[in-house]
């Protein structure tokens, strides 16, 4: 006997990248429990094993055959493609005059144009697909910055760039891309700064909610956007982030 699947993405096929933990797990673990079959990216090594319709590929995103293995993937697995997330992301902190050739190229090979080159590769499953959504993680760093993260907020500000020209191009087709800008979230990128109870208390209080995100908070942003609910909202930058950017 088959059973059918229910929820708000049943029966579609989603990419996410950076899923193996952090908001791509808790993002992974959403969709798949609102009827969606995923496909789970992240690096080799990572952990990978899940519950639920959910397949993982260990992948480095930035080589060169890496948006070609990841399509080929789904489309073996589910037959299409309909939602690609593009969440995966590095940071990094250091001064503007101290941040090398290498320390600002890899962010920008991760955070941007990786995620440009696996959504170029699925632009024709998306148009072909009723439900096409091209979603990514930004940063409210895209809008803003800090000491030492001129790479990172580089990175963040081209994807919402990024995301805009894939709205306009692919608009006319039904596709819809936009952008999620996270604030403060304990994330695993995050952790480390996070575990000191006055660094995570002073970026609590910044924001209107008055706590820290987390990962479900992005989670439930993505899967607004991916699902039918979200399927008049294109080019926009969301900012998930308790009301930070009142403050920052």
């Amino acid at each position: 006997m088959t059973t059918t699947a229910t929820g708000r993405l049943a029966g579609r096929a989603c990419i996410i990248t950076g899923a193996a933990s952090g908001i791509g797990r808790a993002t992974a673990e959403l969709f798949a429990s609102e009827g969606a079959r995923v496909l789970a990216v992240d690096r080799p090594g990572t952990d990978l094993s899940f519950t639920g319709d959910i397949q993982g590929l260990g992948i480095d995103i930035t080589g060169d055959d890496a948006p070609k293995t990841i399509i080929d993937t789904a489309l073996s697995a589910f037959g299409k493609i309909d939602v690609v997330y593009n969440n995966a992301g590095v940071s990094g902190s250091a001064p503007a005059s101290e941040t090398t050739d290498e320390m600002f190229d890899r962010v920008l090979a991760v955070n941007l144009r990786a995620a440009f080159r696996i959504t170029r590769q699925a632009v024709p499953h998306l148009i072909a697909s009723p439900y096409g959504r091209i979603i990514a993680t930004a940063s409210i760093m895209a809008k803003f910055s800090d000491n030492g993260l001129v790479a990172y907020s580089a990175s963040k500000a081209g994807v919402v760039g990024m995301i805009n020209n894939f709205a306009l191009e692919l608009g006319r087709h039904g596709v819809t891309a936009n952008a999620i800008l996270p604030g403060a979230i304990a994330t695993g990128m995050t952790a480390a700064s996070f575990a000191n109870p006055d660094i995570a208390k002073i970026w609590a209080k910044k924001a209107a909610l008055k706590r820290l995100g987390a990962p479900i908070d992005i989670a439930r942003a993505a899967l607004f956007l991916a699902s039918d609910d979200g399927g008049f909202v294109t080019a926009q930058a969301l900012g998930v982030d308790g009301g930070l950017m009142l403050r920052v």
